[in-house]
């Protein structure tokens, strides 16, 4: 059954990935009624559909890993609450390092994760090939492991919680894309779609890569680029480990991980202009097979079954937008995720659902805040790739 458009909301969600659909399931269980999601094109269509699934708490920044670390919990529990089965691998995060530089700066954010709890370790190369085999050790110098990380399926969670979401009373709404908020000084109003128009006091940004035109129909400046990233599948490559990690080679970017009986891989191409470039290219493909030649050689004779092209939404410093605007009362957002949103949806809905509540999240998010690029408060996210 198609969800018609309601004439008023308590508060409207723009974008059906999984930060939409976290904060709408998370918004509901919590008692909010006449909760409202609105969807241009289908759920999970955008960057949800074309992530590598990839779950971790590895970052460098105390921020991130708290909020990694309150998703990896929500991952692992997410049979129960919100009920749905994801496919979760929880066969670790390998990270390949080949300088100095690199080892120390990995040493340190495993100082802050050990410190918040997390089982993160620094190993040996010879370690690092026992746990991926594929990997040629030439030129490595050191390996951080993480083993409560792993991968999932992205569409399966998004699923997991659109589902519990109304069943719990909220409305979800595809192909209805926002044109316009409509506010007066301080107070929004409601929301104009193509759909029609909605009342509404609230309204939540989730809409990824396209979060920069939903913060300017309201005046806010969220500074969110969109960038391609591509990702390949292989056909079977015989003797993978069945617990082979997510495994990534810092220095190039590229990394990999089990897809069915082929691995699923990907790399940041450094040639890549930002954009809403939407469409498979193979002008990244003689970079990737440079790094697969060196660190996974045996994967060149390997065939290629499949691949994708999706959206990562950057911000300067690779750190998430989430708060309120100043500029505007009950605007809300929570995007410019760098390429670690969807392995954070579980706790930023928890977020912004406490910031809806008025109430304390269980994180301090106030320097994730948009205003902190006028005030040079940057905090770069070092462990991205």
């Amino acid at each position: 059954m198609v969800a018609s458009l309601p004439a008023a909301a308590e508060v409207v969600i723009v974008g059906g990935g999984v930060m939409g659909t976290s904060i709408a399931f998370h918004l509901a269980e919590a008692g909010v009624e006449r909760v409202l999601l609105v969807e241009k094109a289908e759920l999970g269509s955008g960057s949800t559909s074309k992530a590598a699934g990839g779950v971790r708490a590895n970052f460098s920044d105390e921020l991130n890993i708290a909020l990694g670390i309150r998703s990896l919990a929500a991952f692992e529990a997410f049979g129960e609450r919100p009920g749905q089965e994801i496919d979760l691998h929880r066969v670790g995060y390998l990270f390949l390092l080949s300088t100095a530089d690199q080892v120390a700066g990995f040493e340190e954010s495993t100082r802050l994760q050990n410190a918040s709890g997390g089982p993160t370790r620094m190993i040996s190369v010879d370690e690092a090939v026992q746990l991926a085999p594929l990997i040629s050790p030439d030129g490595l110098v050191g390996a951080c492991f993480s083993p409560d990380a792993g991968h999932c399926t992205p569409e399966a969670v998004v699923l997991g919680y659109a589902t519990a979401a109304r069943r719990l009373g909220a409305t979800l709404v595809t192909g209805c894309e926002v044109t316009a908020i409509d506010a007066v000084g301080n107070r929004i109003r409601g929301v104009q779609t193509s759909k029609g128009f909605v009342e509404t006091s609230t309204v939540i940004c989730a809409a990824g890569a396209w979060s920069a035109e939903v913060g300017a129909l309201a005046g806010i400046e969220l500074p969110v680029t969109p960038l391609r990233r591509q990702i390949v599948v292989t056909s079977e490559v015989p003797g993978l480990p069945a617990d082979l990690p997510m495994t990534i080679d810092f220095d190039s970017t590229y990394y990999f991980h089990r897809e069915g009986p082929g691995l699923l891989i990907g790399m940041s191409d450094p040639l890549e202009e930002p954009g809403f470039h939407l469409e498979r290219s193979d002008a990244w493909l003689p970079r990737l097979t440079e790094a697969m030649e060196r660190r996974t050689p045996s994967l060149l004779d390997v065939g290629l079954t499949s691949g994708w092209a999706g959206l990562y939404e950057i911000t300067p410093d690779h750190n998430a937008l989430i708060g309120e605007a100043e500029e505007l009362g009950r605007f809300l957002y929570a995007t410019g995720f760098s390429g670690h949103g969807f392995l954070q949806g579980p706790a930023v809905g928890e977020v912004i659902r406490d910031l809806f509540l008025g109430r304390a999240p269980f994180v301090d998010v106030t320097p994730l805040h948009a205003r902190r690029f006028h005030h040079a408060a940057t905090r770069t996210e070092l462990n991205v790739v």
